[in-house]
């Protein structure tokens, strides 16, 4: 067999949650850039009854999916939401030996449970909205916070089952809807206040890369719905309208947080910039990875185009141990 000359590199996109597809345009958006940059790409597929399979469709079994991964000099699991960015493919991928681009099992699971990542926040001086825990045995009557609120999962992504109440009336129904898109709920006070993104990830010389900030265009009284993430009708202002003291303050709490949830790769910090100074809404350790998607966009705007950006992830994840 001649030797393999160019870096081979495995991604996987799918999974077996409710944003399969979502996380299967990110997926194919990276192969795209890792065949243009001359690498030797492994296509993989998680389907949404969780079995492996080519991109083609061809079946694999978990012993063949391991032997493609093993076989290739690191892995970029492009999976969003459960089993997927909570860590699980990371776990995977360290016990069998091959290197990851993206956050470590901890950071993952630490940042998918939206209740701990505001924990760790607050104690990290970070603001976040007020919030409770809603029990699977608690109704809306065990739910004591002023309206409006937003109802979401804890875990889980792209806005599914996140709601906002206006009405004590609508609650329940708001619980339900969370249930069903995620394990536990959390129930935060509405924050008025833009809401801003920055995106982090450590390059292979260790420095710590920012993109230019990005806001989202929400209406007032409303969230960043599913719809608008994924239909094109997002509005999206690079750079955001910031002071200079705001843009120091967001960069600041996002790199506290990079470092204390032990991220590596890519990471988003999403966050409402009211009066009283920034509000963590939550952070995601595997954004949306398509070419128009937030991060991509926000690198664009320093320079650093998609491509480049793929290069650089992988370059780091080489870096750093298995």
């Amino acid at each position: 067999m001649p030797e393999r000359t160019s870096l081979r590199i495995a991604v996987v996109g799918g999974g077996a949650n409710d944003e399969h597809d979502v996380s299967l345009a990110s997926a194919a958006a990276v192969t795209r850039a890792a065949t243009t940059l001359g690498l030797d790409v492994v296509a993989l597929t998680i389907t949404r009854n969780a079995t492996w399979c080519r991109t083609d469709g061809a079946p694999l079994s978990a012993a063949e999916a391991v032997a493609l991964l093993t076989a290739c000099d690191v892995a970029w699991p492009v999976l969003h939401g459960v089993d997927g960015e909570d860590g699980a493919a990371a776990g995977l991928l360290r016990l069998i030996g091959v290197p990851v681009v993206g956050s470590p099992v901890r950071a993952g699971a630490v940042a998918m449970d939206k209740w701990v990542t505001k924990v760790v926040a607050e104690a990290l001086g970070i603001r976040t909205a007020d919030g409770v825990l809603v029990g699977a045995d608690e109704s809306a009557e065990d739910v004591d916070l002023a309206l409006p609120v937003v109802v979401k999962p804890v875990s889980g992504g792209s806005s599914n089952g996140v709601s906002v109440v206006r009405q004590r009336a609508e609650l329940a129904a708001a619980l339900d809807l969370a249930r069903s898109a995620g394990e536990g709920v959390l129930v935060e006070r509405f924050v008025r206040g833009r809401e801003v993104d920055v995106a982090l990830f450590r390059d292979r010389d260790g420095a710590l890369r920012a993109g230019s900030t990005l806001e989202i265009g929400v209406d007032a009284g409303d969230v960043f719905g599913r719809e608008q993430k994924y239909d094109g009708s997002a509005v999206f202002t690079v750079p955001a309208r910031l002071t200079d003291a705001e843009h120091a303050d967001l960069l600041g709490a996002a790199r506290t947080l990079y470092d204390a949830l032990g991220c590596a790769g890519l990471a988003r910090f999403d966050f409402f910039v009211t009066a009283a100074g920034p509000v963590l809404n939550e952070v995601n350790t595997t954004p949306g990875c398509t070419e128009q998607s937030q991060v991509p966009r926000m690198y664009a705007a320093v320079g650093l185009g998609y491509a480049e950006l793929v290069r650089a992830v992988i370059e780091a994840a080489l870096q750093r141990p298995v």
